[in-house]
């Protein structure tokens, strides 16, 4: 049950769009896609996030590892009304980047001081991950407290 509710607070991407960076004789062209993410505690703050698809044979049968490069920003797209009080750090989305152990995750931190939400993309796999991150920010009107689990 845990289990399901964690799932249910997770974030679906909306594709906005690609751009082909190469072409592949066989398959699909390697992209950068770039996909909007609203945050799914956060009502009024969308993350759009770029990163890199690998294509050709492998990338058109979901076997190809996409490198892992990401670009994040998030912005407030409407009034911010929060669901519920946030965790310090949360991890709002993660999808597969290869058939086994690689992810690219986003993490919402709260930074209380400030009044801001701060997302960092970045990507692992299960024994060695990568330092390449991206980081943005989206300040909170002070009229608008951001609400903390403790």
């Amino acid at each position: 049950m845990a289990l399901l509710t964690a799932t249910a607070a997770v974030a679906q991407a909306q594709k906005i769009g690609d751009v082909d960076t190469a072409f592949q004789w066989l398959g699909p062209n390697h992209k950068i896609v770039v996909d909007a993410y609203d945050d799914p505690m956060v009502e009024g703050v969308t993350c759009y996030v770029s990163r890199a698809r690998t294509g050709g044979i492998k990338g058109g049968l979901g076997l190809a590892e996409d490198r892992a490069e990401a670009s994040i920003a998030c912005r407030q797209v409407g009034p911010v009304r929060f669901k519920g009080p946030l965790p310090p750090k949360d991890e709002v989305f993660s999808e597969r980047m290869s058939v086994l152990f690689k992810r690219l995750r986003v993490v919402r931190m709260v930074d209380g001081a400030r009044n801001t939400l701060v997302y960092l993309t970045y990507s692992d796999k299960l024994i060695d991950g990568s330092p390449q991150n991206s980081v943005t920010a989206v300040a909170i009107d002070r009229a608008t407290p951001i609400p903390l689990k403790n």
